[in-house]
């Protein structure tokens, strides 16, 4: 892209000292052509865009005339990649918008909240797991049902968020699909229909009355939460906005999607667990961060916008330092109850890994750049990973 001369398509492969040898003998005129170019470009060096465009129009008429004439088996040979240039380049027109149509979705999709949705699923129904007898075909079926159906309604809500905030992410993320211009919003459109469509059709085909309820309460509070009709769009209000998350991610996943394995999958009665009691206390702590800590990279566009969030009311590093500081309380509570276990493994694995993950938390925390958005952002990043770290710790605990 750096030059306006374009390389002649024949030589890509051949050396300069070969194509003195090979070229006459294809194109007998070629030499003195080349000649004459060199000489005119010594004495005409106020014209180089001209004589570019000439050498280039030259070779390709070369390339066109020898591309027909019969060779013998070297220049046969020392022209093979020009013959495979063709079977690449279809290779590669085929594959480019595949990839970009994948990467744009990844992104609409934020992967973020996927990995989430789908850990979390997994690791409260391992919850209702006694045994090794319960993790059976049956469990793994109810499990899958459960975490697809949740994967979609999860795409759904995210890309009801982005077709509403299009303005605003073209200031706060202007690499998603609908504010570059890579989704027009009728695309937008189809794409959340679709995904919550599957999602019920999921929930009714499988009959499961807690997975049905889990996720029609997630679709009311996805659709009140970003839409912008009278009496919704409850993100304006940094209050209702931080309660709808903190009801999704604590409350309906730990306990909907737990009810759903228990009563529907194991057949047995509805009962509330230890294990469960802390899921819920602690992913409250953690949705409460996420929700207050989601807006501290946007403050710019939600200010511009009108979005009163904590961070836009009380400024970034108030926030930054509450967010961590509910984090580091809720590792001092896991570290509480983990003590208390009357289980020894279950004991020690819960203490030492929040522990040690409190001490991860504090020391990056205290490494940030306040004044970098890019460096808050990858922090965000960062306790999206604590939150999987935990999804992986809570069935150990006991």
């Amino acid at each position: 892209m750096g030059s306006l001369c374009l390389q002649p398509p024949l030589l890509l492969s051949i050396s300069a000292h070969q194509q003195d040898h090979f070229l006459p003998s294809l194109c007998p005129a070629h030499k003195n052509a080349k000649r004459q170019t060199s000489v005119s470009s010594q004495r005409g060096q106020g014209r180089p865009t001209l004589d570019c465009c000439k050498n280039f129009l030259g070779w390709k008429c070369s390339y066109e005339r020898i591309s027909h004439r019969p060779v013998d088996n070297c220049a046969n040979a020392s022209m093979q990649p020009l013959r495979s240039e063709p079977e690449a380049n279809d290779s590669a027109s085929i594959w480019n918008p595949i990839s970009t149509s994948l990467d744009a979705f990844y992104r609409f999709s934020r992967p973020h909240t996927v990995i989430g949705t789908a850990l979390s699923i997994v690791s409260v129904s391992l919850l209702a797991v006694e045994g090794l007898s319960d993790i059976s075909p049956l469990f793994l079926t109810g499990s899958l049902e459960a975490v697809v159906s949740a994967l979609f309604m999860n795409i759904y809500i995210v890309g009801l968020n982005q077709l509403s905030d299009i303005d605003i992410d073209k200031v706060n993320k202007p690499t998603l699909p609908l504010a570059s211009g890579e989704y027009s919003p009728a695309t937008g459109v189809a794409i959340v229909t679709t995904f919550a469509v599957l999602s019920f059709a999921v929930g009714f085909v499988v009959g499961s009355q807690p997975l049905l309820l889990a996720l029609f309460i997630s679709f009311v509070l996805g659709t009140a939460y970003s839409i912008d009709l009278p009496y919704f769009r409850w993100k304006r209000s940094a209050v209702v906005a931080a309660l709808c998350i903190v009801a999704v991610r604590a409350v309906i996943v730990q306990l909907a999607f737990f009810l759903h394995i228990q009563t529907f999958v194991l057949r047995r009665p509805m009962a509330i667990s230890k294990p469960l009691i802390f899921a819920t206390t602690f992913m409250t702590f953690f949705s409460v961060v996420i929700a207050l800590f989601k807006d501290i990279p946007d403050i710019d566009g939600d200010r511009i916008f009108g979005i009163k969030s904590f961070s836009v009311r009380l400024g970034q590093k108030k926030v930054f330092w509450i967010c961590v500081g509910l984090l580091e309380m809720a590792y001092g509570v896991a570290m509480l109850m983990g003590a208390a276990s009357s289980c020894l493994w279950s004991k020690y694995a819960t203490v030492v890994s929040h522990a040690v993950l409190a001490a991860i938390l504090w020391k990056c925390a205290r490494s940030v750049d306040l004044t970098s958005k890019s460096a808050i952002t990858s922090f965000y990043m960062f306790i999206w990973k604590l939150f999987y770290a935990e999804y992986l710790i809570i069935p150990l605990v006991r």
